[in-house]
């Protein structure tokens, strides 16, 4: 194993050719979680390459996010590993806020992800015991094909990769414009329009909100139960409160204190059709991966009546959408606030640590960050950024600790390190 970790000098030709062997790990994705992998390998020495198939950092952040759109949580709980938000920034920093900070973050860890280069396929090879991870990168004139070897595989593509586009009878056949939330931007645009949003989810809550600041009529489809609570109580941060409540209380008795304090400020959400899940908000959470709505003010304008909350869409017909009630609704638009799914299961050839769902089989709670074979996810457990903070230091000393024993000695270079392989014959 000596030779295999021998660094050598970066080949600036390298990334042209079909073969490459990295020392080190690849991480695929150049999002907070893969950042965050990246500056706690830096940490322990360790080279590695990340792979982005975009043109940038936080891809999902920069492209795929609405202008108004703030961190949910306060700021102590969203930041990455080795580095602390700005003291100047608010305690919930806005989306500019935020994606400066990941590119200061990317700066000072000296990350230099390799845009452009989409994961084709990645597999195990259990001959040479190495993965192989294929990647195309530039348009089709120029396109090009590189294959990665290397040891450790880093799985940071995260929860939210591929938008989730429903069926809808009908849908494709509306009138008006349909759109994504990732799609959305602001609803200046849809001054005056009646807007169906669909999905009641943070995003659905904050893009009906949105539209309703810019005089829109939208209505908000909620299909199913749902947990809305306060961002802040008394002051103080919701999330935060219940993070201290769970070092001394049990689970049980943690929801049932947060959903008597959600009413006292809130009021009965069901005379709203905004109906409660039977299982408490942090204990949905902890089972099923499944995050409350932290209200911002949509819970104002749906009792001001500025939201309408409709049920379920059974079709659509022209611009007219038949609701599961019967109703029938007149619509301009549609933005369908229908959420996220990982992607690693177009990408991934492996089954035993994945699920069909491209989620580690394990992936909510404490655990799930660390496959066999040298594979690892991180951003997987759905406890947010400070979840995939942890899985990434967590994956940085697993492989840091293997690393700094078979290679003998300590190293202060940790740049990812790739050469042209030798033989195509592993």
């Amino acid at each position: 194993m000596e030779n295999m970790f021998r660094l050598i000098d970066h080949d600036q030709e390298a990334a042209t050719n079909r073969c490459i062997w990295v020392n080190g790990p690849v991480i695929v994705g150049a999002g907070p979680s893969g950042l965050a992998t990246a500056a706690c390998l830096r940490e322990q020495n360790v080279p590695f390459v990340v792979l982005e198939r975009a043109d940038c950092i936080a891809s999902l952040w920069q492209k795929r996010t609405y202008d108004r759109l703030k961190l949910h949580l306060p700021k102590q709980f969203c930041q990455l590993p080795k580095m602390p938000f700005p003291e100047s920034f608010p305690e919930y920093p806005t989306k500019r806020q935020f994606i400066d900070y990941l590119e200061s973050y990317a700066s000072r860890f000296g990350i230099s992800p390799k845009f452009n280069e989409c994961v084709q396929t990645a597999r195990f090879d259990e001959t040479s015991g190495l993965w192989r991870v294929k990647t195309v990168s530039g348009a089709e004139s120029t396109r090009t094909e590189v294959e990665y070897i290397c040891r450790w595989l880093v799985v940071a593509t995260g929860e939210n990769a591929e938008r989730v586009m429903p069926e809808i009878e009908g849908l494709s056949e509306f009138t008006g414009e349909v759109i994504h939330a990732c799609d959305y931007k602001s609803g200046e645009k849809f001054a005056g329009k009646k807007v169906l949003v669909v999905g009641c989810g943070n995003s659905g809550m904050e893009v009906s909100l949105d539209l309703a600041n810019h005089l829109a009529k939208p209505s908000m489809v909620v299909r199913s139960s749902v947990h809305v609570m306060p961002r802040e109580i008394m002051g103080k941060s919701t999330f935060e409160l219940a993070m201290k409540m769970l070092k001394w209380f049990p689970l049980w008795l943690v929801d049932k204190i947060l959903l008597v304090l959600c009413w006292f400020v809130l009021g009965n959400i069901e005379r709203y059709g905004l109906k409660r899940p039977e299982m408490g908000p942090m204990e949905l959470k902890s089972a099923k991966g499944k995050t409350p709505v932290l209200d911002i003010g949509a819970l104002e304008k749906i009792r001001s009546g500025n939201i309408d909350v409709v049920p379920g869409v059974k079709r659509f017909n022209g611009n007219r959408v038949e609701l599961v009630n019967g109703e029938q609704l007149d619509v301009d638009s549609v933005v369908l606030a229908t959420g996220y799914r990982s992607n690693v299961p177009y990408w991934l050839q492996e089954s035993e640590f994945f699920a069909k769902n491209g989620f580690p089989k394990t992936a909510i709670g404490n655990s799930g960050w660390k496959g066999r074979t040298g594979l690892y996810a991180v951003g997987f457990t759905r406890r947010g950024l400070s979840g995939a903070s942890m899985d990434a230091v967590n994956i940085a000393q697993d492989i840091g600790s293997v690393w700094k024993l078979e290679t003998k000695q300590p190293t202060k270079r940790s740049t990812g390190s790739l050469r042209r392989c030798i033989s195509q014959q592993f």
